[in-house]
């Protein structure tokens, strides 16, 4: 008994090997209607639709897109109008996953699609939901710094220092870096203080950390911290003083 593959493969050919002359794009396609079910199961990425012009593919692609919205797939829909480059489609999916309160994945389409009136909306909806995550990811795509502020300085109030470091480093805001570099203190994250005070060029700061460092005994901390601060002396110190 031929395995679904087979079948597949076989009808493909059979289609291929046709009077392209005696067939319409429209008789071709209905032709793949017929076939649908035994494509999807295949797999949108296991399939070579080379042999056809790029309408035959187009019409092909979309309607096993809409298939699988249909069915709920929504990420194999988007892998087959990416394929078909039809970027209408995609925006509908990126409802899609809008309906379904599934934002990443709905930014992540709008980026696709470079739509960038639903990455806004998307992005103050997400914003004002406190849904940082997507917020942060539709802003960096535009590239608005005011909405990347105001998702840093709510970062920053729910202690998500990683978040708050990768928004005030892509804007390049020193008074917010030194900001969350003076909270990571309190909260003795200094991996975060460091990184933030040495984008911010503090080195007083760095040496500040440092400092406390080497008094909770974090010594390869303390000695990162005075090496970006250019203090030769403490880091010398270390050096010498505290070699593994």
């Amino acid at each position: 008994m031929e395995t679904d593959e087979k079948i597949v493969k076989k009808m493909v050919n059979d289609i291929a090997d046709s009077n392209a002359s005696l067939l319409s794009p429209q008789a071709e396609t209905s032709k793949f209607g017929k076939m649908l079910p035994a494509l999807l199961k295949k797999g949108i990425e296991s399939l070579n639709l080379s042999m056809f012009s790029d309408d035959i593919r187009f019409t092909i692609l979309t309607e096993m897109g809409e298939a699988y919205r249909r069915k709920g797939n929504l990420n194999d829909a988007v892998k087959a109008f990416i394929l078909a480059e039809n970027r209408e489609k995609l925006n509908e999916a990126g409802k899609d996953y809008e309906k379904l309160m599934q934002f990443n994945n709905a930014i992540e389409v709008y980026k696709l699609t470079g739509n960038k009136e639903k990455l806004l909306e998307l992005g103050r909806k997400c914003l004002n939901d406190g849904r940082l995550e997507p917020a942060l990811s539709a802003f960096l795509a535009l590239g608005d710094s005011n909405h990347l502020l105001e998702v840093g300085e709510q970062c920053l109030s729910k202690y998500r220092f990683e978040h708050a470091f990768e928004i005030f480093s892509a804007v390049k805001d020193k008074t917010m870096l030194v900001g969350l570099g003076n909270a990571c203190v309190k909260e003795k994250r200094y991996d975060y203080a460091i990184k933030a005070f040495e984008l911010a060029g503090d080195k007083e700061k760095l040496n500040t950390v440092g400092d406390m460092c080497m008094k909770e005994e974090d010594v390869s901390k303390a000695l990162e911290a005075y090496q970006l601060a250019g203090n030769e002396t403490m880091s010398s110190f270390i050096k010498e003083n505290f070699k593994e």
